[in-house]
Formats: C-alpha cells, sequence, structure tokens
C-alpha cells in the first residue's frame, strides 16, 4: 500500500494576517494613486501662460510622504501604547494582596489597633489626631506635638471597650496661632487590578477602583 503524505501544517492566523496586510498596502497605495491622479489633473488644467513650478510640484508630493509618513507613525504609536498597557497590567498584577497608602480619613479598626497617616504644608509646633465614631462623634484624640512639613504616619490604639469597624480621622495642626495645611492619608488593600483609557486601575478593598497616579506610596 503506498503511503499517504501528511498534510502539511496549516497556520489559521495566516490568512487573516495577510488579509490585514493587503488591506492595509491596498489602503496606502490607494491614498497615493489618488494624490497622483489629483496632481495629474491638476497639471493637465493649469494655466498655460502661467504653469505650475518644479516648486510645487515637489512641496505637493512632499505633503503626501508626509501624509503617509504621519499615519505610519500613528499605528506604531498605537501598537506601543497597546503594548505599554499590557505590560503595566502585567506590572500591576504584582500589586495584588499589597498595602497601599492614598489620601483619604478611614481608619479600620482591628483588635484594638489602627493606623493612618497625614501630609503637612509646613512645620506645625502642635498636631492633633481627632478619631471620629461613624456617627462623627469625637471618641479619641492623639496629641503628636511637633512635627515638620512633610508625611508621617500614626498608631491608634484604641480605648478599652472600643468596637472594631470602621472610623475616621481629622489631622488640627499649628504653628503658633496659624492653621497649617494638611493631607489625610490612609491605607487601603489591593484586591485586583485592571486597565481603562487612563491606564492601570488598582481595585481595592474599601475605597474602590482608583488611578494608579493616585497612589502616595506602597507599603
Amino acid at each position: 500500500m503506498a503511503a499517504v503524505a501528511s498534510a502539511p501544517a496549516v497556520n489559521p492566523y495566516a490568512s487573516l494576517n495577510g488579509s490585514a496586510a493587503t488591506a492595509k498596502t491596498a489602503n496606502e497605495a490607494g491614498s497615493a494613486d489618488r494624490f497622483l491622479k489629483l496632481l495629474v489633473t491638476q497639471m493637465q488644467n493649469q494655466d498655460p501662460l502661467n504653469p505650475m513650478d518644479n516648486a510645487q510640484i515637489t512641496s505637493q508630493m512632499a505633503q503626501i510622504n508626509t501624509v503617509n509618513g504621519i499615519e505610519q507613525l500613528n499605528n506604531t504609536v498605537q501598537a506601543l501604547n497597546a503594548q505599554f498597557t499590557g505590560l503595566q497590567a502585567l506590572s500591576g498584577a504584582a500589586l495584588v494582596g499589597r498595602e497601599i497608602t492614598l489620601q483619604g480619613n478611614r481608619l479600620q479598626l482591628a483588635s484594638g489597633s489602627a493606623n493612618g497617616g497625614f501630609e503637612l504644608a509646613g512645620n506645625a509646633d502642635l498636631v492633633k489626631i481627632e478619631v471620629l465614631s461613624p456617627a462623627g462623634r469625637v471618641v479619641d484624640t492623639l496629641a503628636l506635638g511637633a512635627q515638620g512639613a512633610g508625611r508621617h504616619g500614626f498608631d491608634w490604639a484604641a480605648p478599652a471597650g472600643t468596637a472594631d469597624g470602621n472610623y475616621s480621622f481629622r489631622v488640627i495642626a499649628t504653628s503658633g496661632a496659624a492653621a497649617v495645611s494638611s493631607t489625610a492619608l490612609m491605607r487601603d488593600r489591593v484586591e485586583a487590578v485592571s486597565t481603562d483609557a487612563s491606564g492601570l486601575v488598582l481595585d481595592t478593598r474599601t475605597s474602590g477602583p482608583i488611578a494608579w497616579r493616585d497612589v502616595k506610596a506602597f507599603n
């Protein structure tokens, strides 16, 4: 019995890639062809007493080359952007489970302790943290004394009998009789990552989705 020759391997994407390349080439060729037809028509109908000079022809041909170059550059930039977004998402996956610091004033009390932070716009002679219940009532006050400009953290050991749960805090900073501007900072945990038109998005446990640029620090 004669041996049966094996069928050559077929790449299912070859026809798609070929079609895409052919369509792209045809589109580029079509643009150039339309330009050349327009240029020939323009030359055929030019004023014999005032014909186009070589500089005009050269300028118009340079324009079509510039347009084609810009289109190719745009395609390249789009491809690079897609690759960058993919790499960013891949790198962001390593952040799942990590603690981050972001702007906010929530405190998550667990086993009687919680931590938060703040950022001062200038030096302060006195910094005080007021911890608030969900109803907005002050349940504890932390006196941190003098603090320099920049980012600081604090730990809250809740008074005995304080129930675990969600609390908030506010920062009161003064220098002499003047108030010092402050920004409350809180911690959260990254649960998942995704991407959108703005870039990498971190899905956090309590703050929901936040943009990568809004993260102050990775703990």
